[in-house]
């Protein structure tokens, strides 16, 4: 029943399938044409634009992956650079120390005998003359012509000024040896007001009166302080960096008779040792606060200043020895620099 049904409507039913078909067939090229083949070639451009902007920011991390190593190779080489520089520096003095401290101490040895040969011969000086009443004329005129009394009363005199010359040599040629401290390169427990006064002591000529100016007062107000384990020769070029500038400020910008550089020490929470650098110069404005610890910042003239004594200052205390430094200032006021290190070199503070 249902085949006599349908076999009146298969020829509708193969007319509608032929036309379908048909118009399957003219379609499918132009859908390809106009539609798929545009979208598949869009698509592979895409991948490719894709696979070019990934291939570019791999390139581009890589770039900036070597510009932050040789940035900080650049930042770092001023620093090996005057690292190199005082390694030098210091072993040139500290030979030149060397050399000087051997005559000075063959000098001062031999002063001390001078003198006791000198007392020596005005005793038998003395006897002489109690015993000779009568000179003869040629003794008398050689006396008269050198002035025996007076050689006599002035030599001791003069082995005391050169005794006392010999003896600043010497404290000199210490401070100088202190200073570099080659015999400490490495991590050493030392007395931190040692540091200070020697480097005090190289700055004497600096500090002394002038023929415009009176000089500048160093007032130190040091602590009880234990031994600090460090690293001695670099702590002590911060201590000659801080201290130069303070002498440059005061030398430059104050017209002052009273120029003042205090000096204080104390310990802090039984770890950590501070150390405070003051001057009573015409300070610091805030905007040069913000860049006085980077590299080549400088407000000195052109030659005078290389813009790196606080900065290599502040990689020695803050990175080596795991510390802080600070400055406190304001226009007027004069300038504080404030060093905090811990006693032991790998506590933190």
């Amino acid at each position: 029943m249902l085949l006599f049904l349908v076999l009146p409507k298969i020829p509708d039913l193969l007319e509608t399938f032929l036309d379908s078909t048909l118009l399957t067939i003219l379609i499918t090229p132009s859908l390809y044409f106009f539609l798929y083949r545009p979208l598949n070639l869009q698509m592979s451009e895409q991948l490719l634009i894709e696979k070019e902007l990934r291939n570019s920011e791999n390139h581009l991390k890589q770039q900036t992956q070597n510009l932050e190593q040789i940035t900080q190779k650049l930042q770092q080489a001023p620093q090996l650079l005057l690292a190199e520089k005082m390694s030098s520096l210091g072993q040139l003095v500290a030979g030149i120390a060397h050399e000087i401290n051997n005559p000075v101490n063959f000098i001062l040895a031999n002063l001390s005998y001078l003198g006791e040969y000198f007392q020596a011969l005005v005793a038998i000086n003395e006897i002489y003359q109690q015993r000779y009443l009568q000179m003869d004329a040629e003794i008398q005129a050689l006396n008269q012509q050198y002035d025996l009394e007076f050689v006599v009363n002035d030599i001791p005199n003069l082995l005391e000024s050169m005794q006392r010359g010999a003896r600043r040599i010497h404290k000199i040629v210490l401070a100088l040896r202190n200073f570099s401290r080659l015999d400490e390169a490495e991590i050493k427990s030392v007395d931190i007001h040692d540091g200070i006064d020697s480097t005090l002591l190289l700055l004497q000529y600096r500090l002394n009166p002038q023929q415009d100016n009176s000089g500048i007062q160093v007032i130190k107000h040091y602590g009880e302080l234990p031994n600090v384990e460090c690293y001695p020769d670099q702590l002590n070029q911060v201590f000659m960096n801080i201290l130069s500038n303070a002498i440059d400020i005061l030398e430059n910008h104050s017209s002052k008779d009273d120029r003042i550089i205090e000096i204080r020490t104390h310990l802090l929470h039984e770890n950590v040792v501070v150390i405070s650098i003051k001057d009573n110069g015409q300070g610091i404005d805030e905007e040069i606060q913000r860049q006085l610890f980077d590299p080549f910042f400088t407000t000195k003239e052109v030659g005078k200043g290389t813009g790196l004594g606080l900065s290599i200052s502040y990689q020695i205390i803050v990175n080596t020895h795991k510390g802080s430094l600070k400055c406190i200032s304001a226009p007027g006021k004069g300038a504080e620099f404030v060093i905090e290190i811990p006693l032991f070199i790998d506590a933190k503070i």
